[in-house]
């Protein structure tokens, strides 16, 4: 297990039903797109959780959605500010650069390209980001304000205006053949990137191209 430590819980709001913003005071250093764990009790193992803040930012956000029958989440729902949590120090290699990417997501798999589009990367990023509802799309108007028409969201259980009606893969099977050289960073469900993976290789996208993060 690796070391952990004591942090203050500043904020814990739901910002949709089962989907909460864990908020707790940075004082570390961090590269968008990187990881820590989280528990709340050091008899239980900490559940890894990318940062969904700007590597500037005086808190750091963790996005997660309450499982039921989890070990941890049912714990971490019922945090009240002031509450203590345990921390890993920071990891992982889900970096992107300031190159132009495809970044493409579902559910909280977009915390990482929050923090990478609040720490000053999107400029030149596409994104698809899909979810069962538009009120599911986390972070969907700081998306809007940052990306404007390089932003794709998608809703696979309603219809609305401003969004694609169905799955990231739906919107996929229509995308350009021209971003194909371009690298491209999936975040979610293992099933999802491994859908995506393969309409991407089909349409023609290097393998060496194609970045993932699972969340399980």
């Amino acid at each position: 297990m690796r070391k952990l430590r004591t942090v203050r819980v500043i904020a814990n709001g739901e910002i949709s039903k089962g989907a909460y913003l864990l908020t707790f005071k940075r004082d570390f250093e961090f590269i968008a797109g990187q990881v820590l764990g989280i528990t709340t009790d050091t008899d239980i193992e900490p559940r890894l959780y990318s940062i969904a803040s700007g590597v500037k930012d005086d808190n750091i956000h963790i996005l997660y959605t309450l499982k039921q029958d989890g070990l941890l989440t049912p714990h971490l729902s019922g945090l009240k500010p002031g509450d203590k949590i345990y921390i890993t120090d920071v990891f992982g290699t889900f970096i992107c650069h300031e190159k132009p990417a495809v970044w493409i997501a579902t559910g909280t798999g977009i915390a990482p390209f929050a923090s990478m589009a609040l720490s000053g990367l999107s400029e030149n990023k596409i994104l698809i980001y899909g979810n069962r509802n538009r009120s599911n799309l986390y972070f969907h108007d700081t998306f809007q304000t940052l990306m404007d028409q390089r932003y794709f969201p998608c809703c696979s259980r309603e219809q609305n205006p401003d969004t694609f009606h169905g799955r990231v893969t739906d919107f996929l099977e229509r995308f350009g053949a021209e971003n194909n050289h371009l690298p491209f960073y999936l975040c979610g469900s293992a099933e999802m990137v491994v859908d995506v993976r393969d309409i991407l290789i089909e349409k023609g996208v290097p393998f060496h191209n194609i970045m993932s993060e699972i969340f399980f």
